[in-house]
């Protein structure tokens, strides 16, 4: 059984005394459930924010400066987005994998200038897109020499300032990349709270529970310390106690949907 990949960490870079909680518990973690590729994420940058008075980042600098700590210091795999053509060569530097963000997932010149580095590209599927639509998002990469390609389901827009989930998205793409199935931002409330995004955490782990049931190749989940103190998404994070628990119940899950992956009815 190939290794199942778990993508998480706090939505953005506050600080070290924020990041390094996360990632050393995912280090711990790695050592105990070896047959997991975790990945630390966290974002120097977001440049969508609701509001112009939110919170986005420290900046690429810096950002990736904490992220090679944590690259050096755990040797754990990084991954953060790119909002431009331009910061795909210094993020490359850094990082694993370079993600692409849901609103930019058709911008071809991001797209290429993401494969030409030559890293893993993970792309998130727009909430505006048809699960069969992502398979000219791989196109693109592949045309720009991507051989490492995963794309991430993270829901559909449905009416306003919410966003559903179609589970059939995850067999439907896993045909022409590799799939991740993003538990957070599903459960998230587009510009639900006015000026800033609001969340349902409650009903993440129930969605990542049914994804893994259905089929995916890894978990995308943003965790933080304290999510109601979080400068970013903090309603719809993971409390950082809980991911044990939650990545151990993810496992046992999909120990037994592997077995009837190849099944077909009907």
């Amino acid at each position: 059984m190939k290794k199942f990949t778990i993508i998480a960490g706090p939505c953005a870079i506050e600080s070290e005394k924020t990041v390094f909680p996360v990632a050393q518990k995912l280090k711990e973690l790695s050592e105990k459930l070896p047959e997991v590729d975790f990945v630390f994420k966290s974002s120097f940058d977001k440049a969508n924010r609701s509001s112009i008075n939110s919170f986005r980042g420290h900046g690429l600098e810096y950002g990736l400066n904490v992220l090679q700590k944590v690259k050096e210091e755990l040797g754990l795999k990084v991954t953060t987005d790119i909002h431009e053509s331009w910061q795909a060569e210094p993020v490359s530097q850094v990082v694993d994998l370079i993600q692409i963000p849901a609103f930019l997932c058709r911008q071809t010149d991001l797209l290429l200038a993401a494969a030409k580095t030559g890293k893993a590209v993970n792309v998130k599927k727009g909430q505006f897109l048809a699960p069969w639509d992502a398979e000219n998002i791989v196109k693109k990469l592949q045309f720009g020499g991507a051989k490492d390609i995963f794309i991430t389901e993270r829901g559909v827009s449905f009416g306003y300032n919410n966003l559903v989930v179609d589970f059939r998205s995850l067999p439907i793409m896993s045909k022409f990349a590799k799939v991740i199935f993003d538990a957070t931002h599903s459960v998230q409330l587009p510009g639900g709270m006015g000026d800033r995004s609001g969340g349902q955490r409650e009903f993440a782990f129930p969605l990542m529970r049914a994804a893994v049931a259905v089929g995916c190749d890894g978990i995308f989940m943003e965790t933080h310390p304290n999510p109601e103190e979080a400068l970013s998404d903090g309603p719809n994070q993971i409390p950082l106690k809980d991911l044990e628990y939650v990545i151990e119940a993810v496992l046992e899950i999909r120990e037994v949907a592997v077995k009837y992956r190849d099944v077909l009815v009907g």
